[in-house]
């Protein structure tokens, strides 16, 4: 079969399903009106389908083996499909949070899925390729999520975003049944189900991933909920671990951290994921908050970001089996943190080019970054065991992800306030550039009317909003900075990473 066509066919639907985890938050306040919910209440639609996805991502490798890997496939699909639909149809908030749950555990599994079909489908040497294909789709989904999301809501509605899932849902399974055939260890085995295992594996990450997305906003450990959950999920997780390791059919398989590479290329992973969400989630915040952008040219500021990462991508895809692909993944590494300190002198004068710039730069290092890991990390996992991996592997991403939103926002907001008790402290009438500050604003104030209202005050006010402002500049340029020292730290990891020269297998087969 033409490998490009078994490439089309699953990359498809898991470009979609990337899309998804993203196209609701644009659409937030729509839906709130239209179901007649709170603020709070509305994002469940959102922590819903993260949650149900996380914990099906790591089971992908068991399910595939359970069912057969291409029935498994068809199965998710369908279901996602169908769940897009009722999505759409949704009535109320608690059938809309019911149906994202159903729709996260169809989507879950299609970015493990496609990522080991690809790894089997090419060859070795052109597993760079390969992984440029899958780094596309999820380099790209979150860009154009928002983007997709808020066109089809302002120029149609909201029922829109996962109305549009089902044809492309209907000719993904049409294509799957055509085009995908499992190799002989991938077809159905007849396996004892660890019930032990499912159940810590559901509870630990639903809880964890529950705690990350609610974190700030309940103010973590403060929280009765938020404290509660913490320890059910590290205690589940560690329960998890146990029965795992001592199973002789595990849910998933954590002895394939015994090699050292794919160990360390998880932990890298985790941070250069950390650092890309982090700073697509801070970078729109920046925009709107306090440069006064809207939605749409927030959004269109990651826009060249993105095409940067679709050129860079192809071309580290050919360079890896050219060059050491250690020292693509070093190069890219240090574009990322590179472009995230140029993000940490961020002022408020900041024009729309030297905004667009640092966001570039970012884009070209995630394609060199992406690549050379996947592709080394990879190389020395054995094919029957590439969907355990691949659904360890993606589920570390997404939680890299995850981890880096909670942090910055959490930053954010701390040292937000900690800026403002500090600049406070300046505001008395014995520092000589408040006393000139002041009396600029007092005359600007009568120069265009305002006295009546009482110069003084007015004059006040003007000062201690300029004061937030800055306040909140420095916030942002702390939490910029911590990030690119976070991720620079991960460096010295490479160095113990070792690709193998060959696709070990022990079972024959291939698409």
């Amino acid at each position: 079969m033409n490998k490009w066509l078994v490439a089309f066919t699953v990359m498809l639907p898991t470009l979609i399903e990337i899309i998804d985890t993203s196209v609701v938050n644009v659409s937030l306040d729509h839906i709130r009106g239209s179901l007649s919910a709170g603020i709070d209440e509305s994002t469940w639609s959102i922590t819903s389908y993260l949650v149900s996805n996380a914990i099906i991502i790591p089971m992908t490798g068991w399910l595939s083996r359970l069912f057969g890997r291409k029935k498994y496939l068809v199965m998710s699909i369908l279901l996602f499909t169908i769940s897009s639909f009722l999505c759409g149809a949704a009535w109320s908030l608690q059938s809309l949070v019911v149906f994202r749950i159903l729709q996260g555990i169809g989507g879950g599994a299609l970015q493990p899925l496609s990522q080991s079909i690809l790894l089997e489908t090419f060859p070795p040497r052109q597993h760079g390729i390969a992984m440029a294909v899958f780094g596309i789709g999820i380099m790209f989904g979150p860009i154009i999520g928002p983007l997709l999301g808020g066109w089809i809501t302002d120029n149609w509605s909201w029922h829109w975003i996962f109305f549009i899932n089902v044809p492309i849902g209907i000719i993904s399974i049409i294509l799957t049944l055509l085009v995908i055939k499992d190799p002989p260890y991938m077809q159905k085995m007849k396996m004892k189900i660890d019930y032990w295992g499912l159940a810590f594996l559901a509870l630990g990450l639903g809880c964890l991933q529950i705690v990350l997305d609610k974190g700030q906003q309940e103010n973590w450990f403060s929280s009765n909920f938020i404290l509660w959950l913490s320890i059910i999920s590290a205690t589940s997780i560690i329960a998890f671990i146990i029965v795992e390791l001592n199973s002789e059919h595990p849910i998933v398989n954590l002895r394939v951290f015994k090699k050292k590479t794919f160990s360390f290329g998880n932990i890298i992973m985790f941070m250069g994921f950390f650092n890309l969400f982090a700073s697509i989630v801070l970078l729109p915040i920046y925009l709107q908050t306090l440069m006064g952008y809207t939605s749409f040219l927030a959004g269109f500021v990651l826009g060249p970001g993105g095409i940067a990462t679709l050129i860079a991508l192809p071309a580290a895809g050919a360079l890896v089996n050219k060059v050491n692909p250690k020292y693509l993944l070093i190069f890219g590494i240090v574009v990322n943190a590179y472009a995230t300190h140029l993000m940490s002198n961020f002022n408020l004068q900041a024009d729309f080019y030297a905004v667009i710039w640092p966001r570039i730069v970012l884009g070209i290092g995630m394609g060199f970054f992406f690549i050379p890991l996947t592709t080394v990390t990879m190389s020395v996992i054995k094919r029957e065991d590439m969907a355990n991996a691949t659904g360890i592997y993606n589920l570390i991403r997404n939680l890299g992800g995850s981890f880096g939103v909670a942090f910055v926002t959490t930053v954010l907001s701390r040292r937000a306030q900690f800026h403002q008790n500090h600049l406070v402290e300046h505001l008395t009438p014995f520092d000589t550039t408040y006393q000139l500050y002041a009396e600029k604003t007092s005359q600007l104030l009568q120069y265009k009317g305002f006295e009546n209202i009482g110069s003084e005050h007015g004059g006040l006010g003007i000062i201690y909003r300029e004061l937030l402002r800055q306040a909140s500049m420095l916030s942002f340029n702390d939490a910029f900075y911590l990030v690119s020292i976070l991720v620079i730290s991960i460096l010295p990891l490479v160095f113990f990473m070792k690709r193998a020269k060959y696709q070990p297998s022990t079972s024959p087969g291939m698409h």
